[in-house]
């Protein structure tokens, strides 16, 4: 109390009357003055803009396909949304007439549940707006008193209504549980059907994570590929005979591939720039400072600045020299205490899951394995107590902000629900506030929640770092984790702090002035009747909540609209030098922000539920945004975003547990409304206690009823039309590669190329003449000559087969104007990870189990798109260098069909790109050595149990390209292409 004397003293000091006005505010900020006309204002500009922008999109979607329906040019045939037609409107019969069935195919299972969600919260309001507004509103005009100073909106309100009265309340409070609770279970329901329907699909049979199992902390006496067996044994002794791979220490190899990766985006970015216009170079070439995770960095003198094209240049030639070394040293690393086990059957892989579900033999974990796209590979070696201390670490920081937050939040709620309170402490706005009352009132029903919702957009990356740090496995399970934690946020910060600060100012306030007046402190505070206080506040910042959804409306009008992407599009094109890759990235379709969104949901239903029975209007207001909102997002999923991870609908438990929770939430303030104004009993108050427990009861018979039928199949495969066609043989490592499509991806994936417009290639030739080599070049010079800065080099090197045109410089990607397109690059994996590209919807996922004719295909040879024919790959002979057919499809060494413009994975093959293959290469200067894991023959062999053992991870050839070609080549140290199309063009 003493200090509660300092802070009041504190503030009456000096400025007594400007402390005094402050302080009337944070008692009452909710004045009613201007909250009716704000309504009528929100109502009107939600719907006036959300129709404009409707009409804006639906001009400028036929003229604009980049935009407003990427999906429609870059899907495959199995996954491309219904054509639209140019009309104005075509968009509207597809978003109507596709029916969930057909969504499965098209968007994804997280992206239907995530529909599902969205449609369960549109009947739920609907039916909650007939039973709220037909029962409530009639009960507190009839029965409410004082009605003399208040306004509508005040009046439809329970705070004016008393004793057998608040019986509607109660009665309500059951109907809406009821109402939520069914939704909740028929739609657990439908989750169910549909999982076993994703459990059913081609796909998921024929992939490889379907029938793995991840073990996580497994003890070094057991981190090997025959230790895995063993801990499996232990769990189930009569399981079949699995292929097991452990995984391996990669140290430091991801930094360095991020390090180069960063490097090559900062040299294109460079020569973006310098080469904009090639036949004006600016009079200075670019200069850059060293990086600082340069080996040589203090070698440099302080604010020293170097040519950024040959330090870049040079920067990048050693971090791949030092990949490539780290990368065939990876064999000699220690074990990690993770690895996989991949079965025959899937049944037996969820079955083992599922008996391990509870058990965990020597302190491992044994779980279903996530696909390979969604793991993490930088928290999967982290222990337990590593796990729980990252934790702990992120807990803290999240509660940290969440009461730091406290303060700007109670400005938020003094000035920005009420514009007279600012006049209050300003006396010139409080003039213009009485002479432009209409316009005021305009400004806060617009403004005011719309600047309210803009301060929340920044919290998702806030989060989503902090849960980066927190030791999460997967990226499916982070994003659950983010959306959890914006939750709870928002309903701590946004919902119960921004609806009670005044409240419990006031009662502090009151209590201070008592125990000055020599009142004792106990007797002071239960002098005031908090719980009445609390009550008429929730009542008097209602209307802010009415105003708040209605405006909801407008922010699904700007989603559909894209207008964000649509000038940062334009500006980075007309204003600045974007790079290829930036300008390919421009055009891909954009991930879809899952925890985001289900964030908003999620707070607007636990909004509408807590303010239900107090004031009923804003459930019509919240039924009217999901109302609309459930076919402008069916756009945005089938035409425009994607799902970058695909987890199987593993959102809905994340979005069923918290609508539980705010139901229970919205039962506690039924409880102080009936409390406060019920008889003298309390009755109606004590009727509404059981309700929260059987929502507990409920949520515990539905885990218990349908949870483990969501998360484990059960095998009958009698209802397939041919399930030999799907049985896996795992063994076979030409099909299942279990230890590379697992492994880390800094052991297998391809380093990324510096990409330069292919207007600057002749001009490209000349500066980087005398610093590049490459014995490969068609016509080149002696290596002597080329290594140092002979006049005769300024001579290009012509090509061999088109006589007149330079050739191309080595390590350098040309991109030609009509190539500027994702289309052309969606099946790299350094466009399409972000881009939803391994969840399949360009051709197959990364993990599916190939069949047994490679080139039948369209993620494996041939071309989704008709009229292109199916070829068939030669016959691998070992030792030969892997090159690109006439068709556009390459092959790898061990015989695997490698991504060629046919599946839409690289540029075309054309006469201009026909003869550019960075995989080519001059008859190497010593003999190809015998590649690890082959015998002389060729053949692969298992180096160890089960296929495991000191050739990486678990048999992972180290060297993508098993061949030593040139080392004067500037791409001897790069790794081949999975696209099979050279980058040096």
């Amino acid at each position: 109390m003493d200090i509660l004397r300092s802070v009041d003293s504190l503030l009456r000091r000096d400025t007594e009357s400007g402390a005094e006005v402050l302080l009337d505010l944070l008692k009452n900020p909710y004045e009613a003055q201007l909250q009716q006309n704000s309504v009528y204002a929100s109502l009107g500009t939600s719907i006036g803009f959300t129709v404009f922008l409707a009409i804006g999109f639906s001009l400028l979607r036929p003229y604009n396909s980049v935009v407003y329906s990427p999906k429609l040019k870059i899907a495959d045939d199995k996954h491309a949304p219904p054509p639209m037609g140019k009309g104005i409107f075509a968009w509207v019969g597809p978003v109507i007439k596709t029916k969930e069935q057909d969504l499965v195919g098209l968007i994804g299972l997280d992206a239907v549940v995530f529909m599902r969600c969205l449609g369960m919260c549109r009947n739920i309001f609907l039916v909650m707006t007939v039973i709220g507004c037909g029962v409530l509103i009639p009960i507190n005009l009839i029965h409410g008193q004082r009605f003399a100073n208040e306004n509508t909106l005040q009046k439809i309100t329970p705070v004016n209504t008393f004793d057998v009265a608040n019986y509607g309340m109660t009665v309500c409070a059951w109907l809406f549980n009821v109402t939520v609770a069914g939704f909740l279970w028929w739609n657990y329901r439908a989750i169910l059907r549909l999982r076993r329907q994703y459990y059913d699909s081609p796909e998921y049979q024929a992939s490889l994570h379907a029938r793995t199992l991840m073990i996580n902390d497994i003890p070094k006496n057991d981190r090997s590929d025959e230790g895995i067996g063993k801990l499996i044994d232990a769990v189930v002794p009569t399981s079949s005979f699995s292929r097991t791979a452990i995984a391996r220490n990669v140290k430091d190899l991801p930094d360095l591939i991020e390090q180069h990766s960063r490097a090559v985006r900062e040299l294109e970015r460079h020569l973006a720039k310098y080469l904009k216009d090639p036949h004006n170079l600016p009079p200075r070439r670019p200069e850059c400072k060293p990086h600082k995770d340069d080996p040589n960095w203090g070698s440099y003198s302080k604010g020293q600045k170097m040519d950024a094209i040959d330090y870049l240049t040079s920067r990048i030639k050693e971090l791949e020299i030092v990949i490539k070394e780290v990368r065939m040293g990876v064999d000699f690393r220690n074990p990690l205490p993770y690895g996989f086990a991949s079965y025959e059957e899937i049944a037996e892989a969820h079955s083992i899951a599922y008996a391990a579900k509870k058990k965990h033999p020597d302190g491992t974990t044994i779980v279903l394995a996530p696909r390979p796209n969604d793991i993490i590979w930088k928290n999967m070696p982290l222990s337990k107590s590593q796990r729980r201390t990252r934790r702990m670490i992120n807990n803290l920081w999240v509660l940290l902000l969440t009461i730091v937050w406290i303060a700007p939040n109670a400005m938020i709620s003094i000035f920005l629900i009420s514009l007279s309170n600012l006049g209050h402490v300003w006396p010139a706005f409080q003039t213009s506030l009485a002479n432009h009352t209409t316009w005021w009132s305009i400004v806060q029903g617009v403004a005011s929640p719309a600047i309210t919702s803009l301060v929340y957009l920044v919290l998702p990356i806030i989060f989503r770092r902090l849960a980066i740090r927190a030791g999460d496995r997967t990226k499916t399970a982070r994003e659950r984790h983010v959306a959890a934690k914006l939750y709870t946020f928002f309903v701590f910060n946004f919902l119960i702090v921004f609806s009670v600060f005044s409240t419990i100012w006031t009662f502090v306030s009151q209590v201070i002035q008592d125990t000055n007046s020599g009142t004792d402190t106990w007797s002071a505070i239960k002098k005031e009747d908090f719980g009445r206080l609390l009550f008429i506040a929730l009542c008097d910042l209602s209307p802010f909540w009415i105003t708040w959804l209605l405006q909801r409306n407008l922010g699904a009008a700007v989603d559909l609209a894209q207008l964000w992407t649509l000038v940062w599009s334009f500006c980075a094109r007309k204003f600045s030098s974007p790079t290829p890759r930036e300008m390919i990235e421009l055009t891909a379709p954009p991930a879809f922000d899952y925890a985001s969104y289900y964030n908003y949901f999620l707070f607007y239903s636990t909004v509408t539920l807590c303010f239900a029975t107090i004031q009923p209007l804003v459930i019509p207001a919240c039924a009217l945004y999901f109302l609309v909102d459930v076919y402008l997002k069916k756009y945005l999923l089938l035409y425009i975003f994607v799902t970058k991870t695909e987890s199987g609908g593993m959102f809905w438990r994340m979005f069923f547990n918290r609508m539980v929770f705010a139901t229970m939430l919205s039962n506690c303030v039924v409880f102080l409304a009936c409390w406060v104004h019920g008889n003298n009993i309390h009755t109606q108050a004590l009727a509404v206690v059981p309700l929260p427990f059987l929502m507990l009861l409920f949520k515990w018979y539905c885990k218990r009823t349908y949870d483990d039928k969501i998360h484990y199949f059960t095998g009958n495969r009698s209802h397939l039309k041919d399930p030999e066609a799907l049985h896996s043989k795992i063994f076979d490592s030409k099909r299942d590669r279990l230890a590379s499509r697992f492994g880390h991806p800094a052991l297998y994936r391809p380093l990324i190329t510096p990409m330069v417009h292919a207007k600057a290639q002749n001009i490209l030739a000349s500066i980087y003449a005398g610093r590049l080599t490459d014995s490969n070049i068609q016509g080149s010079a002696d290596a002597s000559s080329m290594s140092g800065y002979s006049d005769t080099f300024a001579l290009n090197p012509m090509r061999a087969d088109q006589p007149g045109k330079n050739a191309t410089i080595p390590g350098f990607e040309m991109v030609p104007e009509n190539r500027l397109d994702f289309e052309y690059y969606k099946g790299r994996h350094e466009f399409a990870d972000e881009h939803g590209g391994s969840g399949g919807i360009y051709g197959k996922p990364e993990d599916i189990i190939r069949s047994d004719t490679p080139g039948s295909s369209s993620a494996f040879g041939t071309d989704s798109r008709p009229g292109t024919p199916t070829r068939t790959p030669p016959p691998f002979v070992p030792g030969i260098v892997p090159v690109r057919n006439y068709s556009g499809v390459s092959y790898d060494a061990q015989g695997d069909v490698g991504y060629g413009h046919n599946t839409g994975y690289g540029p075309p093959h054309t006469s201009e790109t026909s003869n550019l293959v960075r995989g080519a290469a001059d008859v190497p200067l010593s003999t190809p050595p015998v590649p690890y894991g082959r015998d002389v023959s060729g053949e692969h062999r298992a180096p160890g149990f089960l296929g495991g053992g000191p050739q990486g991870y678990g048999g992972l050839p180290q060297s993508e390209v098993e061949y030593d070609g040139d080392p004067t080549s500037y791409d001897y140290f790069r790794t081949r292409r999975q696209n099979g199309w050279s980058g040096a063009i």
